[in-house]
């Protein structure tokens, strides 16, 4: 083993508004009203996470992926969630 891996994503807290997300030593909210496709989601599909590179959320149970930036920053990226609630709604 070369050493540690130190990028951690951990679910700290879900409720009916969205749910928090800690990348390291940062802790967002991630609202279903900006990232629509979790809200039908499991509890273990939302804990489910990796973080495999600094700039990368991975969900594989949902296969979802999201830059740490759209996390940070979800007004910057308009179109991502649009494109998402077309999605859910074909469904």
């Amino acid at each position: 083993m070369h050493g540690t891996i130190t990028l951690a994503a951990e679910v700290t807290n879900i409720s009916r508004h969205g749910f928090s997300m800690l990348l390291g030593d940062e802790e967002w909210l991630l609202s279903y009203e900006q990232f629509p496709w979790f809200k039908q989601a499991t509890v273990a599909q939302i804990t489910h996470v990796e973080r495999p590179t600094p700039d990368h959320f991975y969900g594989p149970s949902l296969d979802i992926d999201l830059s740490v930036n759209a996390i940070r920053r979800p007004q910057d990226f308009p179109l991502m969630s649009r494109t998402c609630v077309c999605i859910w709604a074909r469904m």
